[in-house]
């Protein structure tokens, strides 16, 4: 018996959603259901499960707690988030053609250009930002439009009314990759998106302990159709998997106020180094999309991405002399990581579309964890020394 209800703010959601199963021990925390079948009344009998594949109780309850949170009719979670995308790829067909984003994250990009053009599905890089572009790359074969706000890494944010209300007026679907912000600081439905997907690895989840991904819908169609694809490919998320998320997602709100208050503190203090170019995150006043932010944002998140000056600093000597930021290539944990997008997230996207993208080579992606702040700003104070 659930005590939630359709009314309650993303905080209460986040905690009670999916949560009271127990019916037999009223347990507080959601049973985990780690069997891989389910035995039948008889035939045609059985108590809502057959197979864990298709249908498992701790995966349901994740699911109807993410869709809580995105405000969807439903929610279907995966092994990864790669699943998820690849999932609802699946919607397309040999000679469909999608529109996305020059400087998504590197995973998608790769998936887009070096896997399923070998099942005759095109994709045309565009960026976003500009309107006319996202116009004139849809063709009649198009079916998708593919949004990634704000950007992977670089934190360039796409107009999600205008490029959905686009869409629509080609009948196009429109998917938005929400996993930067959470459904706690953007709410992509609210403004027409058919289809939401995270890497539930990151924000969600929040503890660097999983990997996984959903897939959020608002229509019945579409709702019946990734269902299916997610259980015939066999993507579905495990159960002991998605019970981790399902304890991760509980203190997403307060996480994400600290993720937030934290990167903004960093951004600060990188803009204002000597041997930092260029920052770019959401908060600062110097990101050129400032009325947009405040019009389909409710927050600017923890990650950010600076230019560092290699002919002071050197990148590998710099990330040597690290104490609190882990190298490595995640985000939305609760630690802090960095990385270099050119080399290690975003290496299989080749030179030519990381020129495009706008990515260097001096490029730093941070994902800034909950730590005390001052600790964080000294530790990247006393590398930047060089």
């Amino acid at each position: 018996m659930s005590k939630a209800n359709k009314k309650e703010g993303l905080r209460t959601s986040a905690v009670h959603r999916g949560v009271y199963k127990d019916s037999s021990y009223n347990s507080v925390t959601t049973p985990i259901y780690p069997t891989s079948t389910f035995f039948f009344d008889g035939l045609g009998k059985n108590k809502g499960y057959d197979y864990t594949r298709s249908g498992n109780p701790t995966r349901a309850a994740l699911e109807e707690n993410i869709a809580a949170l995105e405000g969807g009719l439903g929610c279907s979670v995966t092994a990864t988030g790669m699943a998820a995308i690849t999932a609802v790829l699946f919607l397309c067909r040999n000679g469909d053609h999608i529109v996305t984003g020059d400087d998504i994250y590197g995973g998608t990009y790769r998936l887009f250009d070096q896997v399923f053009p070998q099942f005759g599905i095109t994709f045309s890089f565009v960026n976003m930002r500009d309107l006319t572009q996202v116009k004139n790359a849809i063709r009649p074969q198009t079916r998708m439009i593919w949004i990634e706000t704000p950007s992977n890494p670089l934190l360039n944010i796409v107009d999600l009314e205008a490029v959905i209300k686009i869409a629509k007026a080609k009948k196009l679907l429109t998917v938005v990759d929400n996993t930067f912000l959470s459904p706690y600081f953007q709410k992509p439905f609210d403004f027409g998106a058919d289809i939401v997907v995270h890497s539930t690895t990151k924000y969600i989840n929040g503890h660097s302990d999983v990997v996984g991904g959903a897939i959020v819908y608002n229509d019945k169609t579409v709702r019946d159709r990734i269902r299916f694809l997610v259980n015939a490919l066999g993507v579905s998320e495990s159960p002991f998997d998605s019970w981790l998320v399902l304890r991760g997602v509980k203190t997403l709100a307060p996480r994400m106020e600290v993720h937030q208050a934290n990167a903004l503190a960093v951004a600060g203090f990188l803009e204002k180094h000597e041997n930092v170019k260029k920052v770019y995150y959401p908060g600062l006043k110097s990101h050129p999309q400032q009325a947009l932010i405040k019009k389909q944002m409710k927050g600017f998140g923890g990650m950010l991405a600076f230019e560092l000056d290699t002919k002071k600093v050197k990148l590998d000597l710099f990330f040597k002399s690290l104490k609190y930021f882990s190298l490595a290539e995640s985000l939305g944990g609760v630690e802090s990581l960095i990385e270099s997008p050119w080399l290690m997230s975003h290496a299989s996207m080749g030179e030519k579309a990381l020129n495009a993208s706008g990515m260097t080579k001096e490029t730093i992606r941070v994902s800034v964890g909950i730590e005390d702040a001052d600790d964080l700003i000294a530790d990247l104070n006393q590398a930047l020394r060089g």
